[in-house]
C-alpha cells in the first residue's frame, strides 16, 4: 500500500521551543519535520500542528506553526481527546427537513476523504505515541515518519516504533513520503522537493 498526497493529511506533534533542545538528534528530527511540512503545503496537504502545556514547554516552533492550517493546544498527551480526531474528520452538517433530497446533494469535500494520518513528531515515546494509538483505535490509517520524530533517548524512541508497528501503524521515512506523495518524476513538484531533500 502506497501513500497518495490527495487521500493524507499531515500531523506534527509538539515540535516545541523548549522541548526541542533535549531530544536526541533534534536538528535532523525538525529538518525533517520541515520538509514535510512544506511539501505538503506546496501540494495542498492539510498540515495539522499540536503543542502541549505551551506555558511550560514553550511554543510550537514559529516556522513550522506558519505550515499549518490550525495548531491545537493540549494537556492530555494524546491529541486525540482535545480535538485532533474532530479536526482530522470534521462531520458533516445533517441539514434540516426543508434540504434538498440526498440524490440534488452535491458531494461534501472535506478532510474526511483523507483517511491516510502521516504523523512524526515528539516525544515519540509519549505524545506521539499515545496519538497514534488514539487515531489507530479510531480506525484510521496511521503512517509514522520515523526520521521525523524522536525522544530524549534512542531506546524510548525506538521502544515507540515497535509498539506502534505492533499495532499497526506504517513505519516510513521522510523520502518515502515524499515520492510516494509525488509517484512520478514528471510530477510538477519533483524539482521542488528534490531541493528540500537534497
Amino acid at each position: 500500500m502506497l501513500l497518495n498526497h490527495e487521500s493524507s493529511q499531515l500531523v506534527l506533534i509538539d515540535y516545541q521551543e523548549n522541548l526541542m533542545p533535549a531530544i536526541h538528534e533534534a536538528d535532523q528530527v525538525f529538518r525533517n519535520a520541515m520538509v514535510l511540512a512544506t511539501l505538503a503545503r506546496k501540494m495542498r496537504v492539510p498540515v495539522y500542528g499540536t503543542e502541549h502545556v505551551p506555558e511550560k514547554i514553550g511554543c510550537f516552533i514559529p516556522e513550522l506553526a506558519a505550515m499549518c492550517k490550525a495548531t491545537m493546544r493540549k494537556t492530555q498527551f494524546s491529541a486525540c481527546p482535545e480535538g485532533l480526531t474532530d479536526l482530522l474528520l470534521p462531520k458533516p452538517n445533517a441539514g434540516n427537513a426543508r434540504s434538498l433530497p440526498k440524490h440534488l446533494q452535491k458531494p461534501s469535500t472535506t478532510d474526511s476523504d483523507r483517511p491516510s494520518i502521516v504523523i512524526a513528531g515528539v516525544e515519540a515515546d509519549v505524545c506521539l505515541l499515545q496519538t497514534a494509538l488514539d487515531l489507530l483505535n479510531d480506525e484510521m490509517e496511521v503512517w509514522v515518519v520515523t526520521d521525523a520524530c524522536g525522544s530524549r533517548t534512542e531506546r524510548n524512541r525506538d521502544a515507540a516504533f515497535d509498539r506502534l508497528a505492533g499495532n499497526g501503524a506504517e513505519l516510513v521515512t521522510t523520502e518515502m513520503v515524499v515520492f510516494e506523495w509525488l509517484e512520478s518524476a514528471e510530477n510538477e513538484h519533483f524539482k521542488f522537493a528534490l531541493d528540500l531533500i537534497k
